[in-house]
């Protein structure tokens, strides 16, 4: 197996080396978003230090954290599983002897590596030397864990949205209705303690917290969710235990839906 997540992903860098320019644009896009929420909050913060226990500096902390981990988990297998269901070519993935999961997964893995080089490491000097922002994790090793497991999070949730094409043909609507939600709901807009108490509780039982929420409290060293304070480990360990679910989950629906595929377009 690792052989083969190494092959696609080694193949799938090399492929999208070809046309970096594209992710070059994320070097202007993760900055300005950056920037405007900058300037939102430094706005609101004229004449008070806190803000819902965050200070400024906490603030766009969380922001820039925020952003760099977009650069680390950034998925879209849930648009190529129903392209490829839409236009029939997935039925060449039935025929081969690896599950188009694990090769998905493993163009995932190649893919980010990219990202990582191009645009990850660009955007936190930008943030490192431009806006001042501590970018050091409280701890190293619980910090690159969680980002795996969020890493993992979003592929899984990405994909299990991309398997409604199964019944759908176009899911188009579905994954768009999923992306609003699933950024909402895991902090990225804004962080989740801002949400009304009953809020809190409800998100505190959802996945989606674990894909950037519990990612950047773990950089912070720090998690509080709905009055609940969790240590580092416990709280990566229940991230750890929501993807194996996910992952669980994930294989139900996949078993049901290749019973429905009828290679639509072939």
């Amino acid at each position: 197996m690792l052989k083969i997540i190494k092959g696609v992903a080694f193949v799938t860098y090399k492929e999208w080396a070809a046309y970096r320019s594209h992710m070059l644009v994320s070097l202007i896009l993760g900055p300005l978003y950056f920037l405007v929420q900058y300037y939102i909050w430094t706005s609101l913060y004229n004449n008070q230090d806190l803000i819902n226990g965050f200070t400024l500096s906490q603030m766009l902390t969380y922001y820039g954290i925020t952003t760099l981990i977009h650069y680390c988990i950034m998925d879209f297998a849930d648009w190529n599983l129903q392209m490829l269901i839409r236009t029939g070519r997935f039925i060449t993935f039935i025929l081969r002897p690896v599950s188009h999961r694990l090769f998905a997964l493993s163009q995932k893995i190649g893919h980010r590596i990219l990202g990582f080089h191009l645009e990850f490491i660009p955007v936190y000097m930008i943030f490192f030397f431009f806006f001042d922002i501590n970018l050091i994790p409280a701890n190293i090793f619980w910090f690159a864990a969680s980002i795996i497991l969020g890493f993992m999070m979003q592929f899984l949730l990405n994909y299990c949205i991309g398997m409604t094409a199964f019944w759908l043909t176009r899911a188009d609507g579905v994954r768009s209705i999923y992306s609003i939600f699933s950024q909402l709901s895991a902090g990225v807009l804004i962080p989740l303690t801002f949400f009304p108490e009953v809020f809190q509780r409800i998100l505190f039982f959802l996945p989606f917290q674990f894909i950037s929420y519990v990612p950047v409290n773990v950089f912070l060293g720090e998690y509080k969710l709905s009055g609940i304070e969790l240590e580092i480990p416990q709280i990566v360990g229940i991230q750890f235990l929501y993807v194996i679910i996910i992952f669980l989950f994930s294989e139900l629906i996949w078993r049901r839906a290749i019973i429905k595929y009828t290679g639509v377009g072939v």
